[in-house]
This record gives C-alpha cells, structure tokens and sequence, in this order.
C-alpha cells in the first residue's frame, strides 16, 4: 500500500493524501523522504515513533547538523536511512521503485551500487537497451547510514542476486 504525505494537499490522483504521519492507516514498511532539508529530522523522528524500519531519503543539501540530528532520530527507533541526498533504490522482483529514477529496472540477477546519481541513470538507460536486468538497483548518495558495507552483506545473501557490481567510491 501507497501512502502520500503532504500538509497541503488532500488528493493525488486518485489517491488521498494525508496530513502527517499520525494520520496514515498504519505505518510505512519504507519511506520516500523528499521534502525541504529543515524536515527531514523531525520526519525520521515521527517515522519511526509510528514503527517505520527504513527510509530513502532523497533530499539534497542538509547541512553536517542536519544530519546529526536525521541520524539521532534514527537511531532512537532501530530506523535504517538510504541517502540522503541519493536518487533512491529499485528491487524490480518486487516491483518496487523508491526512487525518482527516469524509467524502471527490469528483473535480473546483477544488483548494481552507486554513490553516483549520474552513473546510476547513465547505467539504467544503458542496461535497458541492452535488456540487462538487476536484482537490485541502489543510489548511495551521501551514505550517511546504509554504506557499500552494509549494502555488500545484505546482496551477499540474497538468493536473486549473483553477481555485484558497484561503481563510484566505496569504503569497507
């Protein structure tokens, strides 16, 4: 199930959308955070009160106290943080794509990392004509939680994946 945040609006296509957090029907397996920098800590905070494991946090431009204080309020809630600053994460076997990535991945065995946001959508239009498909498809960004390391042993034993190939820098 799909759930839109947003204080200001009430509908979304067909979907409505809800005010905050509190007001969602149960909590999100995963967040999407993409909203001004300022937010993002008191979001993750809420988040993770209502029972929310992990968040890609898409925005750009927090500050070295920002995310201090993003990661503080993870870390009181167990709450796994992708990003931020990163374009996301795809798991096309599932069909999932939390990310604002330009197209799909399609389904494969190959997980593809990145700290890069521009060779991640260079490497997405260059494996879809090519009908390459991945297992998994992830943007670091600033990797100010979930790093290559952690990323490394959870691909490591997932049975879709066989091979691993990340691009960019990497710290293990």
């Amino acid at each position: 199930t799909l759930y839109a945040v947003n204080p200001r609006l009430t509908q979304l296509g067909n979907s409505p959308v809800y005010p905050n957090v509190a007001a969602l029907p149960s909590a999100p397996d995963l967040a999407v955070v993409c909203t001004p920098a300022a937010t993002v800590a008191p979001l993750i905070a809420e988040l993770g009160a209502r029972g929310t494991r992990a968040a890609v946090v898409v925005t750009a431009g927090l500050t070295r106290e920002q995310k201090q204080a993003m990661l503080k309020a993870a870390q009181r809630h167990t709450l796994r943080i992708l990003g931020p600053n990163c374009i996301g994460m795809l798991v096309p076997h599932l069909g999932l794509n939390a990310s604002f990535a330009h197209t799909n991945a399609s389904p494969g065995s190959l997980a593809f990392v990145s700290q890069s946001g521009a060779l991640v959508t260079a490497m997405l239009d260059w494996a879809g004509s090519r009908g390459i498909g991945f297992s998994h498809f992830v943007s670091l960004g600033d990797s100010a939680d979930v790093d290559f390391a952690d990323l490394l042993d959870y691909l490591g034993s997932d049975g879709r994946t066989r091979a691993i190939l990340q691009i960019g820098r990497a710290h293990v």
